[in-house]
């Protein structure tokens, strides 16, 4: 986790400038330049102001001398300011900029995080914090634009209190007083914004999920027949005043807080033009100087509180930031080795010895005791009943989780000691849930990789899907869904299938997995995906996974899983006859299909 030694402000800061050292260097200079130029603005007015009047209230007035002050005052501001202004402007356009480097980062991350992570509700709160945290900080560019902001009002103060302790030093200790119980009451305010923080976070997540299921056309089927949309207002509607709860307490305690500052706000003002305007009757000092201070007392009280208030903010805005560093920095979840897999040409034998499982914050032992060899180029089949273990099965082998107890081997060796990308190049999987993206259907073949036409249209009509790609408005250039392209398609379950399986194929991982996508079919279709599957996958492991027997025809061995573990392992014609067994009677049940 983030180091706790050193403050949450230091870390953010630290990370803020990293960012805008790696991907933005010129972005320091330019706010050199910018605190440099604003630092300097109000000391135009402070410098020239009281000659000017003191010409101007002179018996003798020389008028040349007075168009020069007033000509040099007034183009040194504008040139200063738009020196500022300009460089400010540029500075901004720097806001998107961090923000979408630090989205694009957790999102990263969100993608290279354990799976068994994606099912904590821990890990989920520290996203949506992080997510939350990066928007509300502002991102690098409005931490750092507060640094500098402090910087630069640092100046000026350094520069009118020098002017005011040589003329009115007691009005500086006026200030100074009446803004530090200002930045008390501030600090207060930000307190209750940061406490609450955690708790905004859950509530906008449970927020999000309500009222996105609502704007979610996939699940409009559902709510329409089931006449759900009654319900899905309420919980909408229950979320809304939750949240606007939150928001009412937050703002009843800073109430009080609020009509204090204004308080003290005004007892500032009437303590500087008392104290002034008793120095000019009293004739020690002139009108000039009165109006010089006038101005570098207001530049002092913004300066200084300009300084306190951007110090309590960068608190604040770094306070959010760290929950992005602290997502940054969350702990794996399963232990990852370095030792490279071998490039055997013979292929590869994976062993489970005495495997035991629990899904994490659950009691219940998905699988327990399982033991069983799959050697290279084999073919298994898992079968079993919903709820056996079949899928917890698969997820332990390809690493989406690490086994409670006992351990599984690639090669002889516990696959916690492989690097984890080499490991996961082993295998090529079709869930039962697999997902298409809104992307084209090439890059759904491809996922990234290198993309060979050729390749992906042979593959294609080894599914039988070519001539239904060929026939879609861009070939295989065409958008799946419609999120992005209104001419994208919606291709059938079953063409969908095929894809996830033409992706599986294009990876020519040495393991092909296929874990009951079939599910929805009926179990002659089923067959026939299988058959077909099976004869792509030549020369390479497969498991076959499914509540039905349609692969077991293809395979070597067949393992029947029940209660959590194997109960039945041999061959077809080995269990089919066992008498009282599992897999007897389910192909008792089913044999209507296959016979």
């Amino acid at each position: 986790m983030a180091d706790k030694k050193i403050s949450p402000s230091k870390q953010s800061l630290i990370y803020c400038f990293k960012q805008i050292w790696k991907y933005r260097k010129s972005y320091l200079p330019i706010s050199a330049i910018n605190v440099i130029a604003g630092a300097a603005i109000p000391f135009a007015e402070i410098i020239f102001l009281p000659l000017l009047i003191n010409a101007m209230t002179a018996p003798e007035k020389d008028l040349r001398y007075i168009i020069t002050l007033a000509a040099s005052m007034v183009v040194s501001q504008i040139l200063l300011q738009a020196i500022n202004s300009c460089v400010t402007v540029h500075l901004e356009k720097s806001a998107d900029f961090f923000l979408n480097i630090e989205s694009e980062e957790i999102s990263q991350l969100c993608m290279d995080i354990d799976f068994t992570l994606t099912e904590n509700k821990d890990a989920l709160d520290q996203i949506k914090k992080a997510r939350d945290g990066m928007n509300w900080s502002g991102g690098a560019h409005e931490i750092a634009k507060g640094f500098f902001t402090i910087l630069s009002n640092a100046i000026k103060l350094f520069g009118v209190a020098a002017v005011m302790i040589a003329n009115a030093p007691v009005l500086l200790l006026i200030i100074g007083i009446l803004l530090a119980v200002s930045a008390f009451i501030n600090a207060k305010k930000n307190e209750i914004d940061i406490k609450n923080f955690a708790e905004l976070s859950n509530i906008n997540r449970i927020f999000g999920y309500v009222c996105w299921q609502m704007e979610d056309f996939r699940y409009g089927k559902d709510i329409r027949l089931y006449s759900a949309a009654g319900m899905m207002i309420e919980k909408s509607a229950q979320q809304i005043k939750r949240l606007s709860d939150y928001w009412q307490n937050i703002n009843d305690k800073k109430y009080p807080l609020n009509v204090l500052d204004i308080t003290v706000g005004a007892l500032r003002d009437f303590g500087t033009y008392l104290y002034l305007g008793f120095l000019a009757i009293t004739g020690r000092i002139t009108i000039g100087v009165f109006s010089q201070m006038l101005s570098a007392a207001g530049t002092l009280h913004a300066s200084l509180q300009a300084i306190i208030m951007g110090v309590q903010d960068i608190v604040k805005r770094s306070g959010y930031m760290y929950e992005v560093i602290k997502f940054m920095e969350y702990p794996p979840a399963m232990e990852k080795g370095t030792k490279k897999v071998a490039d055997n040409s013979k292929g590869h034998e994976i062993e489970f010895r005495n495997v035991s499982f629990t899904y994490p914050g659950s009691d219940v032992k998905v699988l327990h005791d399982v033991s069983i060899k799959l050697r290279s180029g084999e073919r298994l089949s898992v079968v079993g009943l919903n709820g056996a273990g079949k899928t917890t099965f698969i997820k332990l082998l390809c690493r989406l989780y690490d086994v409670d107890s006992g351990e599984i081997l690639l090669d002889g060796v516990n696959i916690r000691e492989y690097d984890y990308e080499e490991y996961m190049k082993l295998f090529s999987v079709v869930f039962q849930d697999f997902r298409l993206l809104a992307f084209s259907a090439a890059d759904n073949i491809t996922l990234g990789s290198e993309e060979s036409p050729e390749a992906i249209d042979k593959l294609f009509e080894t599914v039988g899907l070519l001539d239904d790609i060929n026939e879609l408005p861009k070939g295989r250039d065409t958008m799946m869904f419609k999120q992005f392209d209104k001419e994208g398609v919606e291709l059938s379950g079953g063409q969908q299938q095929k894809m996830a399986i033409a992706r599986a194929l294009y990876k020519n991982a040495p393991v092909v997995i296929l874990d009951e996508p079939t599910a929805a079919l009926d179990p002659v279709a089923e067959y026939e995906i299988y058959r077909q599957f099976n004869d792509l996958v030549h020369g390479k492991t497969a498991v076959y996974i499914s509540h039905r027997l349609s692969s077991c025809k293809f395979c070597e061995h067949i393992a029947v899983f029940s209660e959590g573990t194997i109960k039945e392992y041999g061959t077809h014609d080995e269990l089919v006859h066992k008498r009282d067994g599992i897999y007897a009677e389910m192909f008792k049940a089913q044999a209507q299909y296959y016979v």
